[in-house]
């Protein structure tokens, strides 16, 4: 199913969105890049029918945190299944996007302008499957969503010029995975 444009979002909305802030469970302590030690951006909130995947990426220094890889340190997916709140965002770092984007599912085939990304079914890589194996349980992780990076300078997601940024959950083991490609 096609994400597209579905407007302006309230900042903890508890919709498809890319931007705002992340809706966490209590005791959450927001992500740092293990590269360069700061406060990662977040980037999107996934509503799915077992809770909801929050997708963070360093943009303190970007591209020198191996933030397009699943598992380097550089960016972060969280599966939460608790009662959500928004979260404390930090002081420093580049935390958040410019603007809130609600993602709206679409059945058709939309302008090309519109798209943001893909909800489900099978990803469309920009280069080889990478798809990502559950660190607990080693199975091939489910795709979630696919985000491209936006429409304007204050939505856009940094993913090196035109790249799509790839979301992975295992909802057994309670994991969640993100990367880029370009």
């Amino acid at each position: 199913m096609l994400l597209v444009h579905g407007g302006e979002a309230a900042a903890d909305a508890p919709v498809l969105r890319t931007g705002g802030v992340p809706l966490v469970p209590h005791g959450f302590t927001w992500p740092l890049c293990r590269e360069c030690g700061g406060a990662m951006q977040f980037l999107a909130h996934l509503p799915l029918d077992i809770g909801a995947v929050a997708v963070f990426m360093c943009q303190n220094d970007p591209g020198m945190c191996d933030e397009w890889d699943a598992f380097s340190g550089g960016n972060r997916a969280l599966l939460f299944t608790a009662p959500l709140s928004p979260a404390v965002v930090p002081a420093e770092g580049e935390t958040l996007l410019g603007a809130v984007t609600a993602l709206s599912p679409h059945a058709g085939e939309p302008s090309e302008e519109l798209v943001l990304g893909r909800l489900g079914g099978e990803p469309e890589w920009w280069q080889n499957d990478e798809t990502p194996a559950c660190p607990s349980c080693t199975t091939p992780m489910t795709f979630t969503a696919q985000l491209e990076e936006g429409r304007d300078h204050r939505t856009a997601i940094n993913f090196g010029g035109g790249g799509r940024g790839y979301a992975f959950h295992c909802g057994p083991c309670g994991e969640a995975a993100f990367l880029w490609q370009r």
